[in-house]
């Protein structure tokens, strides 16, 4: 008997707030902006690639290719995003710099 396969497409998951938030804040606990970069792209589609562009004033394909494993988006463009999908970026300590 054949196994059958399909493809993983991470933006599937990503269909609630919460679900949005833990996968976010997950990724940045591993500090790679790369990995972020891609991420946000997940994210950017699960809400709808067209309505971020729009909203963030950039193309679809300029949004792409910021939002991909070798983009390299301004911090301006992060936060564009971010805000566009109803998020704000935070800064908090690092979970072993509280308990010390």
């Amino acid at each position: 008997m054949a196994i059958t396969t399909s493809n993983w497409n991470t933006a599937d998951y990503l269909n609630t707030e919460e679900a949005i938030v833990a996968f976010l804040d997950a990724v940045m606990e591993e500090g790679d902006l790369q990995f972020l970069c891609k991420a946000l792209g997940h994210v950017a589609r699960s809400k709808g690639m067209t309505e971020i562009a729009k909203k963030t004033g950039m193309s679809r394909e300029s949004l792409y290719k910021a939002l991909s494993e070798n983009g390299n988006p301004s911090l301006a463009t992060v936060v564009s995003v971010l805000d566009a999908m109803g998020l704000r970026l935070s800064v908090a300590p690092r979970e072993h710099e509280r308990a010390a």
